[in-house]
């Protein structure tokens, strides 16, 4: 038998190794898999209704912050009036708003309460069953770390908001761009951690050697596009936050030019990357494009050279899902940013990053090529 297993091509034994371990393990952690997973479809659903929270200029309509008895909407005419008579007293009703009706105003608090409370049945989707699975000692080792802090990041991600909305309540009539980036940020970064632990989870039978690896310069390209599309998540939220996509809409130039003017106006010249409308416009165009760039790039290299399936698979998914989110980002502007588009764009956003943290877990979980083997 020893003869026989020294005589299989390389090939042959990877493959009989696959197969003994693919018949060998069973998947233990596919509850907990599953577990993270829904949670982050329900992180997934939350980027979408605040993506219409804001586009629907919901986001102020509730003036407090209450944790618990937050969750219990006006149940009489007289909360109502009461909730009414609040949000009448910020800049938002008096200087965009005044006059609205209380049918108006009910439309825009259902909006912020439904994003509220889909915070809150989160917070009990991940807290409830990781508590359940500690007791039951489901949890691997080193697991519970690392879903400690995922539960730190939304608890703080609930402050944030709450910090967010507090900017536009007294001196302006919408949110801080700057917050309501951080806010984003915050949400796209627990929707990332929950993909990549739960790849972490994946029976080994998935894990199987190959007799080729990624280059170094393969894995950097997949850390190099994760970190591009979380740029472009926040230069995104400053054009929101800004209201920039409302101008400009024309593509490819801006204001019939490739290069428009006014990019520098404003002192000093930093500034202009988080305040200027036309830079923050601008920025955001040409980090689209570098990123579309280099996710071909990487994503080629792999299809061309990398023998594991799953990584040309999620390098094609990768390329046709940049692509997707241009040509929608490039309608949206054109539209003027109505709200359906606006929504679906920011879900695509979140889409393509699960999908960049997805690819990049499997980059660097193949071995990099010794220096002397690269080509």
């Amino acid at each position: 038998m020893a003869t026989t297993t020294l005589a299989r091509t390389p090939s042959s034994t990877a493959a009989s190794t696959a197969t003994r371990i693919g018949r060998s393990t069973v998947d233990h952690n596919a509850p907990i898999r599953c577990w993270l997973l829904a949670v982050a479809a329900l992180v997934l659903l939350m980027i979408a209704v605040g993506g219409a929270t804001r586009l629907t200029g919901s986001g102020l309509s509730i003036t407090e912050w209450k944790p618990l008895i937050g969750a219990i909407p006006p149940l009489s005419e007289a909360d109502w009036a009461t909730a009414f008579g609040k949000y009448q007293q910020i800049p938002q009703y008096t200087q965009v708003n005044k006059g609205m009706s209380l049918p108006e105003f009910k439309t825009i608090f259902w909006w912020e309460w439904g994003h509220r409370f889909l915070g809150r049945v989160i917070g009990l989707a991940f807290a409830l069953p990781m508590l359940w699975f500690a007791l039951r000692g489901r949890l691997p080792t080193g697991l519970a770390p690392k879903l400690l802090g995922l539960l730190a990041l939304g608890g703080l991600q609930a402050g944030i908001g709450w910090y967010m909305v507090a900017s536009g309540l007294v001196d302006r009539v919408d949110v801080s761009q700057y917050r309501l980036a951080l806010h984003l940020g915050t949400a796209f970064a627990i929707l990332g951690g929950l993909i990549w632990v739960a790849m972490g989870l994946r029976p080994r039978s998935t894990q199987a050697v190959y007799l080729q690896t990624v280059t170094a310069v393969q894995r950097r390209g997949a850390a190099l596009v994760l970190t591009l599309i979380g740029v472009q998540v926040g230069l995104g939220a400053l054009v929101a936050g800004l209201k920039a996509g409302l101008t400009y809409n024309t593509w490819p130039l801006m204001d019939g030019r490739l290069i428009p003017h006014g990019l520098g106006t404003l002192v000093p010249w930093y500034l202009n990357v988080f305040e200027n409308i036309t830079t923050v416009q601008f920025n955001h165009r040409m980090v689209a494009y570098i990123i579309t760039g280099v996710v071909i790039w990487h994503g080629l290299s792999l299809v061309r050279t990398a023998d594991d399936k799953r990584l040309r698979q999620s390098a094609g998914l990768l390329i046709a899902g940049v692509l997707a989110q241009v040509v929608l980002g490039i309608w949206t502007l054109l539209a003027v940013v109505p709200v359906s588009l606006g929504i679906i764009h920011q879900v695509g956003a979140a889409v393509l990053l699960g999908l960049a943290v997805r690819h990049l877990y499997l980059v660097r979980e193949r071995p990099p090529v010794r220096r002397h083997d690269q080509r």
